[in-house]
Order: C-alpha cells, then structure tokens, then sequence
C-alpha cells in the first residue's frame, strides 16, 4: 500500500475514534463546589454545563455578588477540569498521527 493509503486509512481510523471518544465525553461530567458547598457544578466533557444548584441558603439578597461569584469560580472550575479529560482523551486518538509542518 502506497504512503498515501496508509494515511488516508490512518486517518480514517482516527477520525473514527475521535467520534467515539467525542461521544463518550458528551456522556461524562464532573463536579465541582464553591463556597463551601453552596453553589455546585456539573459541567460535561463536551464542553458545556449539565447543571447548576444553588443552596437556598446563600441566597440572601445582599448577598448577591458573593453567590455570583461562587457560581463563576463553580461553572469555571468545572469546565477547566472537562476540558482536561477531553483533551487527555482527544490525545489518545491523535498519538502517534504526525503530519510534518502539522505539529
């Protein structure tokens, strides 16, 4: 097989594995807490947010600001960690796929 088959059906392969993997991520979250627990955040690996909940209890009205920035640090802290597993699982896919002047 010619070079260029073998990295068609490489690639072919990957773009293949990056859909499962992608679709995996879109079924996986994580979670995250601020304030002790008063805000918690479900963000997806995909990217986007699953959830947010707020205890009744933080919700003094002079307290505004303060829950607003607990549900920031939240909602951050929990897209931070899903991009990570979605980059560590994205990376599994590409290994060893180098395409010169590429990466």
């Amino acid at each position: 097989m010619s070079s260029i088959g073998k990295l068609m059906k490489q690639a072919a392969k990957m773009q293949q594995q990056m859909e499962q993997i992608q679709a995996q991520l879109a079924a996986r979250t994580v979670e995250t807490t601020s304030g002790g627990g008063a805000v918690k955040v479900v963000a997806k690996c995909d990217g986007s947010l699953a959830s947010i909940k707020i205890d009744p209890q933080a919700l003094n009205p002079s307290d505004a600001q303060l829950v607003e920035d607990m549900i920031l640090t939240a909602a951050n802290q929990a897209l931070s960690q899903a991009k990570e597993i979605s980059n560590t699982e994205m990376g599994k896919a590409t290994a060893g796929f180098n395409l010169p002047g590429l990466m």
